[in-house]
């Protein structure tokens, strides 16, 4: 690099990297990421990197900023619109956790449909004779209909992850035309109707938002499970509560909540056969360090003024043209 930038970390990364990157610029880390924090922090900063939710406003104070990258893939934790207006590219990383959030889904499959974490309670407390029959009541995942929303790169693979299981697959999708010819077309309706496991997988956005809502909820068969590895608005979480709570439905995961970080107080903890994880389906030790080596490959490569194709509002750099 001709100079060295600054640039701060919403959130720590993987120390190999951050000591990489330490090399070439100076290396802010917020001590917390509330609003006012993070926006007194950017005002002299070169380079930002997000693992958090930015304040919509957190560019208006950025003079210096020259570049902004994902830690991830999803971008709704960055306000983009308001990055290009300043003429700030952002970058994320396709396809650097899909591995990590396939096999969250696939362990909370097993999850519901063996529950051995009751089984091997009921050994322990009560012995054999009680464990024994809870068995019985299990199901194998190569009788199972998976129902996909959304086929980008996670629920692309682990349609391929599934099939390799001999699940049968169909999916919601805006392009039901690049389906491979083993996964069915479905609509909402079907999808929720035949699915014994609905996995939503897809961004949030104004047509998503709330996609996943009472109607669709009614129609699920009562041995059915719900995974939300998308984001926390794209289903009405209080749907899904009374469906759990009635016993219309088997069961639920929930990765990703409406707000975030959860404070212990939500109704969610207080609801049956509901799994709960703080939003850590993409976060495993090899995604981590794989985030972080791109994260700090495509900024310090964004700060010499190198266009990466991994910019999502390359029309930033026509603008300097």
């Amino acid at each position: 690099m001709s100079k060295r930038f600054k640039v701060l970390l919403t959130n720590p990364i993987h120390p190999v990297y951050h000591e990489e990157l330490s090399k070439e610029c100076d290396v802010v880390v917020a001590p917390d990421i509330k609003p006012d924090t993070l926006k007194g922090l950017i005002a002299d900063c070169d380079g930002l990197i997000v693992r958090c939710q930015l304040p919509d406003d957190i560019f208006e104070r950025a003079a210096h900023l020259k570049a902004v990258v994902r830690h991830g893939v999803g971008l709704d934790f960055i306000p983009v619109a308001a990055a290009t207006k300043k003429g700030i590219p952002v970058a994320n990383l396709p396809g650097s956790n899909t591995t990590a959030v396939v096999e969250y889904c696939l362990a909370a499959m097993f999850y519901f449909r063996r529950r051995l974490d009751l089984i091997d309670s009921a050994l322990r407390s009560q012995g054999w004779a009680k464990a024994r029959p809870m068995a019985d009541p299990s199901t194998e995942l190569s009788t199972t209909t998976l129902g996909i929303i959304g086929m980008g790169a996670i629920g692309s693979k682990l349609a391929k992850a599934a099939s390799a299981l001999q699940m049968n697959v169909i999916a919601l999708t805006r392009r039901p035309e690049t389906l491979p010819s083993n996964i069915t077309a479905a609509t909402k309706e079907e999808l929720f109707a035949q699915s014994d496991v609905v996995a939503i997988c897809c961004p949030l956005n104004d047509q998503t938002r709330g996609l996943v809502d009472r109607a669709s909820i009614s129609v699920m068969k009562s041995n059915a499970i719900l995974i939300n590895i998308a984001r926390g608005p794209v289903l009405d979480t209080q749907a899904v509560l009374d469906a759990l709570r009635a016993g219309k439905i088997a069961g639920a995961a929930m990765d990703v909540h409406d707000l975030q970080p959860l404070s212990g107080d939500e109704a969610v903890f207080d609801c049956p056969n509901l799994l709960l994880t703080p939003h850590i389906a993409s976060m495993t030790a090899t995604s981590m360090r794989g985030m972080s080596q791109g994260s700090v490959q495509t900024i310090k490569a964004i700060l010499n003024g190198v266009k990466v194709e991994n910019v999502v509002n390359p029309e930033v750099f026509l603008n300097k043209a």
